[in-house]
């Protein structure tokens, strides 16, 4: 213990002294690295990213800098998040479970979302009718305003079981709110009502009517319930600071849903993060174009340290005219692609159990390390298209199953 507690030391002060592995909130400017694909509409051109923050130059010594530790699955010190790999700034922040919260990213003109950047894990993924929406797993850090709340769907009873989660979310389909509240985590269920308010409240900014969750507050609510939150087993995932061997280039990733939703992840080595980039019009035949998706709380880009595509297989639960519901079927494994420093891998996704945290593996079945940090996964179907349009770009194209 006293050696783990003076490695826990040695990274805090690492993290002090300038290294990128994680911030609260990103700072890096990507370069624009325009797609060349002949097989789809080009992209059109793309606004100009958020100028960086200047920060100091750390002081140059002789004393050699450690590098941060590798750990897991399950051998994490108490004052290290095993969702990212790395310490706290406070240990009490882990005694609690985590917050789920449902944030929309559209319609496009309620843009940006609020809090985002704080999250350890998020979830990208298709809810019905071209359309996505993320689920932010916070947990190291709270923000007082996360959101904007939207409804739930299906999969996020998935999440909330599998990071044995309190999900905060605005409603929802009759059938979905069926199944969310007949389970066995319905008293973790947070949602617009009388009375609970924080932690999830209205505000009324520029004329918007959006609902907020305040994460600091969800769990202290939750409990007054007579819920239990206390810290909870959430090993599975594996740190590795170097960049695993036989990786292959990869600037940056695409993953398009509909002519509505599509997104870009560009890779920035001054960072060594992944950049966020979001539609900004509908591809009808025009190209796709983008822009900087911003944290409203932070008015900088969304940056995370590993992004992850997952193949899951997708099935209609209802599905009539124009209205449909999507079941996520994120049991057992399956196939996925890992980007971390500039790199890619061809891995598999693994939830053996329903209370399982999601963790990567080589297909040989050996465990394939995240960088420490942020990770944010793009679910798609299992038929989805996959493609390499130009050296070291890699596109998704969802389809359904």
């Amino acid at each position: 213990m006293k050696r783990a507690k003076t490695q826990s030391l040695l990274l805090v002060a690492l993290i002090l002294t300038g290294c990128n592995i994680f911030r609260a909130a990103p700072q890096a400017t990507p370069s624009a690295l325009p797609l060349q694909d002949t097989t789809t509409p080009s992209a059109t051109s793309t606004p100009s990213p958020v100028p960086p923050t200047n920060t100091p130059n750390p002081t140059s010594t002789n004393t050699p800098i450690p590098v941060p530790l590798d750990y897991g699955p399950d051998n994490f010190p108490s004052d290290f998040n095993p969702l990212t790999g790395l310490p706290v700034n406070d240990a009490q922040h882990l005694e609690r479970r985590p917050l789920a919260v449902k944030i929309q990213t559209f319609p496009r003109g309620q843009r940006p979302p609020w809090g985002a950047s704080f999250a350890d894990i998020v979830y990208d993924y298709y809810q019905n009718n071209g359309l996505t929406r993320l689920t932010a797993i916070f947990y190291s850090q709270d923000v007082e305003q996360a959101g904007p709340v939207r409804s739930a769907r299906l999969f996020d009873g998935v999440i909330t079981r599998m990071y044995k989660a309190i999900f905060a979310f605005g409603g929802g389909d009759r059938r979905i709110l069926n199944r969310l509240f007949g389970s066995d985590y319905a008293d973790r269920l947070v949602t617009e009502g009388n009375n609970n308010c924080p932690p999830i409240c209205r505000i009324d900014p520029d004329g918007f009517n959006y609902l907020m969750a305040n994460t600091k507050e969800l769990g202290p609510y939750v409990a007054g319930k007579g819920v239990e939150d206390g810290r909870q087993d959430l090993n599975g995932m594996t740190y590795q600071f170097s960049p695993p061997a036989n990786g292959q280039a990869a600037k940056q990733v695409y993953t398009r849903y509909s002519i509505s939703s599509y997104c870009r992840w560009d890779y920035d080595p001054a960072s060594g993060r992944y950049l966020r980039f979001q539609d900004t019009q509908e591809d009808n035949g025009q190209g796709e174009a983008y822009e900087p998706l911003i944290d409203k709380l932070t008015e900088q880009q969304i940056a995370t340290d590993n992004v992850v595509i997952l193949l899951v297989n997708h099935e209609f639960f209802f599905k009539s005219g124009n209205s449909e519901i999507i079941d996520i079927l994120l049991t057992g494994g399956g196939e996925a692609y890992a980007f971390r420093d500039g790199q890619v891998y061809q891995v598999r996704w693994n939830r053996p159990e329903l209370d399982a945290v999601l963790y990567l593996t080589y297909p040989d079945g050996t465990v394939f390390p995240y960088k420490q940090g942020t990770t944010w996964y793009q679910v798609v179907g299992m038929s989805s298209r996959v493609n390499q349009p130009e050296a070291g770009v890699w596109r998704f194209e969802f389809r359904i199953p």
